[in-house]
């Protein structure tokens, strides 16, 4: 159980002490700065601890967000701070100051406030929540206290509670037709127990079952399909709500989050090419098509992000356009609509199945996200020529690790480090010469495209990737492997060379999203024996060609599944391991919706 420690002169009639206890910490009394420091020591290190000012007065979900949130070492609000293990030592040392500072005596008036502080004094990162309406103040005199008491009885402490459970930043969909509703379920899921883990795999139950509905192939199947596919997404709402109303964050639910909404998605394409086939209809290479435009939609997003995360400046008239855009509250919203984001795109895949059929659901997919990737993309490449930034070496190095490079394109990095030229036409170049080489008509002739292309990777990436365009480099990569595998099992022209490609595209991509949220959440990449033992893009992209090249159509399938089965084992085993490790980092994506 957590610990509180009240500091101070207690004052009559305060709510404090009953406030933290409703927070779930036990509560202790400190008269003076030596009995803190001891209280302090006494509780476990494996237990979070808060100084706390007895004058507080304030709203019970400011506290709340001071000092419950799992994400931060140290966080602090106005009269209050906070440790987690991680952030003891340094709370530790800064009370121990303070009791130097006083003489061991008498507690210092505001002792919170003064750790907070020390613990800035010592470069400590604290976290201070947003309260915005919320109250939470330390008063220093009656007249004072009751008008901040005044304070928190004007603002309803429950309703803002509720209004942030939602994100700041959603689709129009989401926000207009989903968060109306779902933050009182999330309040209601939350009241009852339930986790947002809990809620995140009940999402994506109900998608597999949709999938499964979708695969029957008949019209009530397709009806279903849709109306548990837009309850799917309701559920994958109240989950991010549930935690951000609970502030029930935690390792595996980021790792849950981040992987099951593409899950469920692409696990639904299946479903409607299943769907397709037992009418007659084979869009299995329109299915394969939809993931891996997505796909590479989600790599533009997150390099770009990635390239510009700690830029150290942004003149791009571009970004200055953008900005002055969204200051008209029209403009917001049918920006956020036009890339298709993740609310938008299930509530027309929900809609077109139950009404249309899977090919003409496909279809509007492919039109419509290749519009929002061509809108997005373009913007992007326009603020990169036109911005003047420096770009640091960490950016670079995410680049290179979301290139996912194999042990081919190191090697050649390796001994021949000369720069042929920009990195970015460099692999541009390379993957024109394997494009050509899947069309030319002549059997071997992707095999040569492909060695070219891995030699063109490693040349890529000799020098770190900190040119204006060099953030496109990891799509680029995206789309040629993938594309690869596409083309090269359409042209085998046998049934389930398409489904085994469908597979493999999957258990790769799911590799690249994993390697997207370990940087974001400042672990790294996926290990070097992973990355090796699953070939990288260029190794795949080559072993690929061979094996279209060297085997029957029927034998290649054979060989795809096989491939795929391999690769999925390999990057699910270390993705479990890594995420529900206690090292594996919190990553919850509040940002533009997917």
């Amino acid at each position: 159980m957590p610990t509180a420690i009240l500091t101070g002169q207690p004052v009559p009639g305060s709510s404090i002490e009953g406030d933290l206890r409703s927070l779930g910490f036990d509560v202790r009394t400190a008269a003076d700065t030596t009995e803190a420091e001891t209280l302090l020591a006494a509780v476990p290190g494996d237990q979070r601890v808060a100084v706390v000012d007895a004058r507080f007065v304030g709203h019970p979900h400011a506290l709340r967000l001071g000092l419950t949130d799992p994400r931060f070492p140290l966080a602090a609000v106005p009269g209050a701070v906070t440790a987690q293990p991680a952030g003891r030592q340094a709370l530790t040392r800064a009370v121990a100051r303070e009791h130097s500072a006083g003489g061991g005596t008498t507690l210092l008036d505001n002792l919170a406030d003064r750790v907070v502080t020390a613990l800035g004094a010592d470069g400590c990162a604290v976290h201070r929540p947003e309260l915005g309406s919320l109250v939470a103040t330390v008063p220093t005199d009656p007249q004072t206290r009751n008008e901040a008491r005044q304070a928190v009885a004007a603002v309803d402490d429950e309703a803002v509670r509720l209004k942030s459970a939602v994100k700041s930043r959603d689709g129009f969909f989401t926000t207009h037709f989903i968060s109306p509703y779902s933050r009182y379920i999330a309040r209601w899921c939350a009241r009852r127990g339930l986790t947002p883990n809990q809620v995140t795999t009940a999402s994506l139950l109900t998608a597999l079952i949709a999938a499964g509905s979708a695969a029957t192939g008949t019209r009530g199947g397709y009806v279903v399909a849709g109306v548990l596919l837009l309850c799917s997404f309701v559920l994958d709402c109240v989950d991010g709500q549930i935690a951000r109303y609970a502030l029930q964050y935690s390792t595996l639910g980021a790792w849950l989050d981040a992987t099951f909404d593409r899950a469920k998605e692409y696990a639904y394409y299946a479903g409607l090419a299943l769907g397709a086939a037992r009418s007659g209809d084979d869009v299995w290479a329109l299915a394969l098509g939809a993931m891996i435009l997505q796909t590479c939609r989600h790599v533009v997003d997150f390099s770009f992000t990635e390239a510009n995360h700690d830029a150290t400046a942004n003149t791009s008239p571009t970004a200055a356009l953008s900005d002055k855009l969204d200051s008209v509250g029209w403009t917001v919203w049918v920006r956020r609509m036009i890339v298709l984001p993740i609310g938008e795109r299930w509530a027309m895949i929900a809609v077109l199945t139950a009404a249309t059929t899977p090919r003409i659901t496909f279809y509007a997919l492919l039109v419509g996200c290749a519009f929002a990737a061509t809108y997005t993309t373009a913007g992007r490449v326009l603020r990169s020529l036109t911005r003047r930034a420096t770009r640091t070496d960490r950016a670079a190095g995410a680049l290179a690790d979301l290139a996912d490079n194999g042990p081919i394109a190191t090697f050649v990095a390796r001994v021949n480090p000369a720069r042929l030229g920009a990195p970015f036409l460099i692999a541009l170049a390379g993957t024109a010469v394997l494009a050509v080489s899947l069309f030319s008509g002549v059997t071997w002739a992707p095999v040569a495209g492909a060695f070219v292309y891995a030699v063109a990777a490693g040349q890529a990436l000799s020098r770190p990737l900190k040119g204006a365009l060099d953030w496109l480099i990891p799509p680029l990569f995206r789309a040629a492997e993938y594309c690869t595998v596409l083309v090269l099992a359409a042209k085998a022209e046998v049934n389930g060379a398409l489904p085994a490609a469908f597979g493999l595209v999957a258990a790769v991509a799911y590799h690249h999203y994993d390697t997207v949220y370990r940087i974001r959440g400042n672990a790294g990449a996926s290990p070097a024996w992973l990355v090796r033992a699953i070939g990288g893009h260029e190794g795949r992209t080559l072993l690929v060609t061979v094996l279209a090249a060297a085997l029957t159509a029927s034998q290649f399938t054979v060989a795809l599944t096989v491939l795929a089965v391999a690769v999925a084992l390999l990057v699910l085993v270390e993705s479990i391991r890594f995420w529900v490790s206690a090292g594996a980092p919190a990553v919850h994506d509040e940002g533009e919706p997917a």
